[in-house]
């Protein structure tokens, strides 16, 4: 399919208006929650007697608890019923919240403020399952990490416009707090009436019959997440993040006042650099993935998040102790630099982190469980958060500074990502694979459109370098399962790609015969199901840079399974470092040219009458030129 433009679906019906119901609500929630926690942190004394550390935490706690309460139910009501209703009901809830909350500003008044704050939380966790699920119902796969990537940015845009805008209301004298409860209703108002642009998403389980039980229901939910391996080590990713994500956001308000000794500005411009870090990886995770679903910045995203967590420990011990600041006075110094930086770096790479993984849920999830599998994510999530907040307060009253949380939460997250990697190699491997094409070499891709969106078929291509399925697999939207040479399958560092990547060993019949009718049989098993196969016709690396003469194997393949065959050619990698010219691979290290340009070019498929090795080294040959 022709590729566009993440941005383009704001202009379409089937994502705008939902685009814009999800954002007036992450902006309306925290422009009431950000009103909330500057009066704890810099007026609590007229509320509470309870110390500040405390209060923010509980706040966090109180707003995410209801995510594990109500999950379960939620994520239920969102396969059996329609979903544009369903996002109707829920900002109407919004509504009535907002209202309660006005009521409790205005009477100053902690326990109506708590009692909104955990209402909202209700009505997120209505929202949560129906948000993701209904991304798959309107959108193509290709178009999955594109319209999360929008959801995300857009969420953290309105967490920063919302944290801006309630920061700045609640600090104005005399009319602050007016304001603030007028701004509430009239955005869940607005919230309320783009709802119903929101084109019908038929519900996939109407005959469901709803479990109102929680706990029976959420282990019901888990069961459906652990049908599917990666989705369930996925779901558990995402959770960490928000654990992560809670340590760092719950802390601002006292980093600012109690480390930074910063006015309120400054607690919102720590919230403004992390919100668009956020935004930024989350935008950039379209144009690095190449508009599919690629896991393999996942890995890229968690390094990151620890290095400038780490080095955030560090920047803050080196603060320089002073009295209290406004904005321009501490962004001014020349030594809070490193902190903001370190600050937005983290959110950059938490974008890239976390889009993948929800496009992967929504992607490989089961249509009729997949509301529910969102909603067991959720209650997940809220155990991390819930957590998250637990643990902190736990160590705040061991006597650990924020510095010190924000460290051994970093440190945690290497331990836990690299735990998780290990479950599922298929993280890392997409990883190697993507820093090869990012870092090793800059790839044009041409003609992938032939390459079937769905079903079984065959690629051949020709055989340049040891690389060459790394570079064919990372161009690719879907996973494709190689068939090599044993002996290149067994290369090194490169192996633990190539049996990630379910490749197919092979080797000649006088070699090891069963070999061969094994991979045979995989072949046909792989195409029956409707995976795509990739084969070097050629059966060996060039030693000359020319196409050796195809093999009599294509044949047999499609003889066995008809399925189409689609020509591709690699262009620009003979005399790279893995090619063999002039002698072995991988010896001669003054080659490695660093982002060198190479291309890769598909021709119109051929149908299965139509395949013969000679057939499809001309076209191959044709494709490729005169480029080697």
């Amino acid at each position: 399919m022709t590729e566009h433009s993440q941005f383009r679906l704001l202009t379409e019906r089937r994502f705008a208006p939902f685009f814009g119901v999800q954002f007036l609500g992450a902006m309306n929630d925290n422009v009431f929650k950000q009103a909330l926690v500057i009066l704890l942190a810099y007026q609590a004394a007229a509320y509470t007697t309870l110390s500040t550390d405390v209060l923010q935490n509980l706040a966090q706690a109180l707003f995410i608890l209801p995510f594990f309460l109500f999950s379960a139910t939620a994520g239920q009501l969102a396969d059996k019923y329609e979903k544009s209703r369903l996002i109707g009901i829920t900002v109407a809830i919004e509504l009535a919240v907002m209202l309660l909350g006005a009521a409790g500003f205005f009477m100053r008044s902690l326990e109506l403020l708590f009692a909104a704050l955990f209402l909202g939380g209700v009505q997120s966790a209505l929202f949560g399952p129906v948000k993701y699920a209904i991304l798959p119902q309107h959108l193509h796969e290709h178009e999955l990490i594109g319209g999360n990537a929008l959801v995300e940015t857009g969420t953290s845009v309105a967490i920063l416009g919302g944290m801006i805008l309630g920061g700045w209301l609640v600090s104005q004298q005399d009319w602050g707090i007016p304001a603030v409860a007028a701004v509430t209703v009239l955005m869940s108002a607005t919230g309320y009436a783009l709802s119903r642009l929101i084109p019908l998403s038929p519900a996939p389980a109407p005959e469901l019959r709803i479990n109102w039980n929680p706990l029976t229901e959420t282990w019901r939910n888990f069961h459906f997440m652990r049908g599917n391996r990666t989705v369930f080590l996925s779901v558990l990713g995402i959770s960490w993040f928000w654990f992560v994500g809670s340590m760092f956001l719950t802390q601002f308000p006292n980093l600012s006042k109690n480390i930074l000794a910063g006015s309120e500005g400054v607690v919102t411009l720590l919230l403004v650099v992390f919100s668009i870090g956020i935004g930024l990886g989350s935008l950039l995770c379209e144009k690095l993935s190449g508009h599919k679903i690629e896991i393999g910045l996942v890995p890229f995203g968690s390094i990151g998040i620890t290095l400038f967590g780490i080095d955030l420990y560090f920047a803050l011990a080196g603060h320089i102790g002073h009295g209290p600041v406004g904005l321009s006075a501490f962004a001014a110094e020349p030594g809070h630099w490193r902190i903001l930086a370190d600050l937005a770096l983290i959110g950059v790479f938490g974008g890239f982190y976390i889009v993948p993984l929800y496009a992967l849920i929504q992607a490989r999830s089961e249509p009729a469980h997949r509301s529910r599998i969102i909603a067991g994510n959720n209650i997940l999530n809220a155990l991390f958060m819930v957590a998250a907040a637990g643990i902190a307060i736990g160590l705040f009253q061991l006597g650990v500074s924020i510095p010190q949380l924000f460290l051994v939460t970093a440190v945690l997250n290497a331990v836990v990502a690299l735990y998780i990697y290990t479950l599922v190699p298929e993280f890392l491997m997409r990883f190697i694979v993507w820093l090869l094409i990012h870092t090793v070499y800059r790839l044009d891709k041409t003609g992938l459109e032939h390459i079937p969106e769905q079903g079984g078929a065959v690629l051949v291509c020709n055989h340049v370098s040891f690389v060459d399925a790394l570079i064919i697999a990372a161009a690719c939207r879907r996973p494709i399962r190689f068939v090599m040479d044993h002996r290149i399958f067994r290369v090194p560092v490169l192996s633990f790609v190539f049996r990630t990547g379910r490749c197919i060993p092979i080797a000649p019949a006088k070699e090891d015969a069963q070999m061969l009718e094994r991979a045979y049989d995989e072949i046909a098993r792989a195409l029956e199901a409707g995976d795509l196969i990739g084969i070097f016709p050629e059966g060996r690396i060039t030693d000359t840079g020319e196409l050796s003469p195809f093999r009599s194997g294509i044949r047999r393949i499609i003889e066995r399974t008809p399925v189409p065959v689609i020509p591709l050619a690699l262009r620009g990698l003979w005399g790279s470092f893995f090619s063999r010219k002039d002698g072995a691979a991988m010896t001669k290290p003054w080659r490695a040219r660093p982002l060198a340009k190479i291309a890769l070019a598909a021709a119109p498929a051929v149908l299965p009458s139509g395949v013969s090795p000679e057939d499809l080294q001309a076209r191959v040959l044709a494709l490729r030129g005169d480029w080697k």
